[in-house]
């Protein structure tokens, strides 16, 4: 890895209302490499990406990309910046009314003063990478759930970034699509040198892919290490598990998907009958969330 990181989490805090959604992340991102951000459902690792974009604003710590604080930066300056990375969304985020190829041009046509058939070339280049060239005059109806994945990566690649966001990129996808993309992602990361920050709860993709691996839990950074560490903790016997502390077990559990662990006791901890039958905490609102169109 080289000394400077491209992508700098310090002490990173946002809060919803009076929800803490993050608080207090810290993550570095080095120059050609995979970092995988994991976490179950509502551990905060979307809220992180959309930070690690700009979409967001923080309410404490700092986000740096390329050695600029993105709270520092105006619009203009964001856009800029933006150039330099490309970004998967979960859907794919095509645009229904245009072809594959369109979809990848759009970028390059915006963004760019290139002539029309230097965008074909550059067009057909992103899309052969991604194994979509001889699908490029379809629509997105057109094609597969995967597909669309891959013609979404086609154009986050269309600028060249040198860093590149995957946002549950193996959300809804058969097994083996999602091996297919899994090794798109490492195949891109070999030949074209980008940085890669993938979200996901997905296991084996994570695997898969990643160098190194980031945790999330409730807002928290359990733990950011090598592959080879988390793949050490999956692996501990479960004869074994008292020599795991209590953060260990956890990142265990999610590991490996047990029924049983530090997580599942926490869920279980808070007091149903409590709830149900002492201080009423209304749920409801004070009336029809949609009011009658007619009277009866």
């Amino acid at each position: 890895m080289a000394d400077e990181p491209l992508i700098e989490v310090r002490d990173l805090v946002k809060r919803f209302g009076d929800q803490t959604v993050l608080d207090g992340v810290n993550l570095e991102v080095f120059p050609g490499e995979t970092v995988v951000v994991m976490g179950g459902s509502g551990s905060g690792k979307s809220t992180l990406l959309r930070l690690m974009i700009g979409s967001l604003v923080p309410d404490g710590g700092h986000v740096q990309l390329f050695g600029s604080t993105l709270g520092e930066l105006d619009e203009d300056g964001l856009n800029e910046l933006r150039k330099k990375i490309g970004i998967l969304f979960q859907s794919g985020a095509l645009f229904n009314s245009m072809t594959v190829a369109e979809n990848v041009a759009l970028p390059l046509q915006e963004h760019t003063m290139l002539d029309h058939n230097i965008i074909e070339i550059q067009v057909k280049i992103k899309l052969e990478l991604v194994g979509l060239r001889e699908h490029a005059a379809k629509y997105p109806a057109q094609i597969s759930g995967g597909m669309k994945k891959r013609a979404g990566l086609a154009r986050a690649l269309s600028l060249d970034p040198k860093i590149l966001f995957y946002d549950e990129p193996s959300a809804g996808l058969d097994p083996v699509t999602s091996a297919e993309i899994d090794r798109l992602i490492i195949d891109l990361s070999k030949k074209l040198g980008v940085t890669s920050v993938v979200v996901t709860h997905e296991m084996n993709s994570a695997f898969a892919v990643a160098d190194r691996m980031a945790m999330l839990e409730q807002g928290r950074m359990l733990m950011v290490d090598r592959k080879a560490a988390f793949e050490r903790l999956r692996d501990h016997p479960t004869e074994r598990l008292d020599q795991l502390d209590e953060r260990q077990q956890t990142i265990r559990q999610f590991l490996r998907g047990d029924a049983e662990g530090p997580i599942t006791r926490r869920k279980a901890s808070t007091n149903y009958a409590e709830d149900l039958l002492g201080e009423i905490q209304p749920v409801l609102g004070g009336g029809p969330s949609v009011e009658p169109t007619r009277m009866v």
